[in-house]
């Protein structure tokens, strides 16, 4: 079992094309940034065309939910509201009419104006993913007349600028706390509890040694009662710790992850999707959340009197696969 099983307030989500149990469900979002200098792949999704196909690619590759960006969160000059909608919104609208897994995804827009959000809900976007925790109270009223979701993040900053040397007396508690009152902000701005998701904000205004405290107790997030999203890939507080470029980091993302997980994390922000789909879904299996897909391993007919001597199978599964192997084989 989990280390960790939160209490939800609302475990049961619906989004606007699918609904999500969180007591029993793992989320990977895939990162799509539209941008010239994004962290990860410096710029490689920026034209339109680049950015929907790597989103639908995603969706292929079983990313529940598209994350879309159109400024880096690292500090730099500002974009008007107008133009990063120009980037995030189209990407969204062919996502959401293109057909396929993506149009069904779970959409999000990674924006802290107003107006980018008002746009990106108007395209079809399910969430905001406001790394700012309503640094702009009008986010949060946007949100609640669009009916959407908000992902709640912890950073310090105005958004786009540097924290040097960001202190905390003790991360998680300062973390947890500013979160509560980023919740009752929300609440007050009419965000219904039931779409609130939060984030503490892995190297967001934190040095490596604050993301790993926050990781290794991430349990205080996730029993907050909301969903909780661990955006850990690739994230600088792993390659400091591994002495790893960003494109070796894989290993260490899928691990940072997958303790979250076990914490209580529910929402995977992940830029590989391929192995976090497969890290999750193999973790779903051993929580005894999902069933295998295939059933052949040790499974003909003649173990069915050692399996009931063992007391680990019945008569009745072992038919049924014996009958599904039958039917592929006719086929």
């Amino acid at each position: 079992m989990p280390l960790v099983e939160p209490e939800f307030k609302h475990p049961v989500q619906r989004f606007a094309h699918r609904t999500v149990d969180f007591r029993s469900r793992i989320l990977v979002m895939a990162v799509v940034n539209r941008t010239p200098d994004s962290f990860y792949d410096d710029g490689a999704t920026f034209a339109l065309d680049a950015a929907v196909g790597a989103a639908r690619q995603a969706a292929e590759e079983g990313a529940d939910w598209v994350d879309v960006g159109g400024v880096p969160f690292s500090p730099g000059p500002e974009l008007p509201a107008h133009e990063e909608a120009e980037r995030v919104a189209p990407v969204i609208a062919a996502l959401r009419t293109g057909g396929g897994p993506a149009a069904t995804a779970i959409l999000s827009a990674d924006t802290f104006q107003p107006l980018v959000a008002e746009r990106a809900i108007a395209a079809g976007a399910d969430v905001i993913n406001d790394t700012t925790g309503l640094h702009d109270p009008d986010l949060g009223r946007v949100v609640a007349a669009g009916g959407a979701h908000l992902v709640i993040t912890h950073s310090l900053a105005t958004p786009r600028s540097p924290v040097p040397s960001p202190y905390y007396a003790d991360v998680v508690i300062e973390v947890r706390d500013h979160l509560m009152r980023r919740i009752e902000l929300a609440l007050s701005l009419g965000v219904p509890e039931e779409k609130i998701i939060v984030d503490p904000g892995h190297d967001l205004n934190k040095n490596t040694l604050h993301s790993l405290e926050i990781t290794r107790h991430f349990h205080a997030f996730a029993t907050l009662g909301f969903p909780a999203l661990a955006a850990v890939s690739n994230k600088d507080f792993i390659g400091e710790t591994l002495d790893q470029h960003k494109s070796a980091r894989l290993a260490g993302s899928l691990a940072a992850a997958q303790f979250c997980v076990l914490n209580g994390a529910r929402i995977l922000r992940m830029h590989q999707v391929g192995p976090a789909v497969s890290t999750v879904r193999m973790t779903e299996a051993i929580l005894g959340w999902r069933q295998p897909v295939t059933l052949e391993h040790n499974m003909y007919a003649g173990n069915r009197a050692a399996d009931r001597t063992a007391g680990s199978g019945d008569g009745a599964r072992w038919d049924a696969v014996s009958t599904t192997r039958t039917e592929r084989a006719a086929r």
